[in-house]
């Protein structure tokens, strides 16, 4: 049992140095890195559902609201051909765009904006 005690205490000691270590080398910084500095992305505000492309023939400020009930909008930045999920400030934001061209400024993480700024695109 003493054993036991002992190499338990030794694990926790090792554990405890590997988190200091790694807080401090690379692995932490490398996570900030990915959440940098704000960027403006011009796109349309759409739906997850349609994305890049809204129903033919339909408005794609009606088609957006339309479709947005089942899902969230989003940015589809249409030269790139790419679709951005918002943030829940976004979400907030985007209603009184729908279907339009629009600025949003924000820091990207992957493919999601954390939006600071929204206004119309010309």
């Amino acid at each position: 049992m003493k054993r036991l005690l002992i190499n338990v205490g030794i694990l926790a000691a090792l554990s405890l140095n590997t988190v200091s270590v790694l807080a401090t080398t690379g692995v932490a910084q490398k996570t900030k890195a990915k959440t940098g500095a704000a960027k403006t992305v011009i796109g349309y505000i759409s739906d997850s559902s349609c994305g890049l492309s809204h129903i033919a023939g339909m408005d794609e400020k009606d088609c957006t609201l339309m479709c947005v009930k089942k899902g969230k909008f989003v940015l589809a930045d249409r030269d790139q051909k790419l679709v951005y999920q918002l943030d829940r400030v976004g979400q907030e934001r985007a209603r009184e765009f729908a279907g339009q061209k629009v600025k949003i400024t924000g820091r990207i993480t992957g493919k999601t904006i954390r939006v600071t700024a929204v206004e119309a695109a010309t």
